[in-house]
């Protein structure tokens, strides 16, 4: 059996990018190398796992990976693995707090996107202005619809705070792996959500400044088409904790995940893990 592709060193998140035409375009990044994934699709897959994990911040060796590839140390400190990343209402910066200042006005006082996402069910969300559609791909939503801008991580928090009274605001990540998601009219949505919020908006509006929400009214859907030739009937999931090794025919990929034919690995759970990839005939 012949290599297309031999990789080893440190796992990243798939690097992905939207092309014109709507279709999501893959690369396998370990350390500094990479290869385009979506060519191989039908292709046998095998990922190894040597046992060693090191730091994606400080380089550490460590026995276990935290938040998205961090030591223990390194999640107690570094502000991007604080608490007020996952729940954005929470963000401690105006009281002083924050853990690092600089970074809190790099990334999170900064323009938010607060949308809409259809990952075969509809969900609100947030991200970074700067990181659409990198977020959209990662949940694997299908469309994705801006609803609102704000001028930072913590009034995004508070827009998607009042509006998942009425909406989900998680990706429910199995149904996301085995079905392709049906067209939702995401404009009629924002409209509905909109409406039922009138007075959680207009108090928000009182607190930080009647231009503090833009409504992005006039914002069209995006499409997303992921490379996957067949969606798994069930789902099974790889553990290189348990089980060093996970090898099947790769077909497809979606958000972070690798569906084989044998399973599915969520690729960015092991950031940091010293991984060796190969690409087989």
């Amino acid at each position: 059996m012949g290599v297309f592709h031999d990789l080893s060193g440190s796992c990243k998140k798939m690097p992905a990018k939207l092309a014109s035409d709507g279709k999501v375009e893959y690369q396998i990044a370990l350390d500094e190398h990479s290869f385009a994934l979506n060519d191989c699709i039908g292709k046998t897959l095998k990922i190894t796992f040597p046992g060693a994990i090191h730091c994606i911040a400080c380089g550490k060796k460590t026995k276990k990976s935290f938040s998205q590839g961090h030591c223990f140390r390194c999640m107690k400190v570094l502000p991007q693995c604080d608490q007020c990343i996952m729940s954005p209402e929470r963000c401690h910066y105006f009281a002083g707090t924050c853990r690092d200042a600089e970074w809190g006005e790099r990334n999170c006082m900064t323009d938010h996107i607060v949308y809409l996402a259809n990952t075969t069910a509809a969900k609100v969300g947030i991200t970074r202005a700067s990181q659409i559609p990198t977020r959209w791909i990662d949940q694997g939503a299908e469309q994705a619809l801006p609803i609102m801008r704000v001028a930072t991580r913590q009034q995004a928090g508070f827009v998607e705070d009042a509006l998942r009274e009425h909406i989900a605001d998680k990706t429910n990540w199995r149904n996301m792996l085995k079905n392709k998601a049906e067209p939702l009219d995401l404009e009629a949505l924002r409209d509905q959500l909109f409406e039922k919020c009138v007075s959680e908006l207009a108090e928000l509006e009182d607190r930080f400044g009647a231009d503090c929400l833009e409504r992005l009214s006039n914002s069209t859907v995006v499409t997303l088409d992921f490379p996957v030739a067949e969606y798994p009937k069930k789902i099974t999931s790889f553990n290189l904790d348990k089980i060093p090794e996970a090898e099947g025919v790769l077909q497809g990929v979606k958000g972070q995940y690798l569906i084989f034919d044998t399973g599915v690995i969520n690729l960015r759970k092991y950031t940091g893990y010293n991984l060796n990839i190969q690409v087989l005939a």
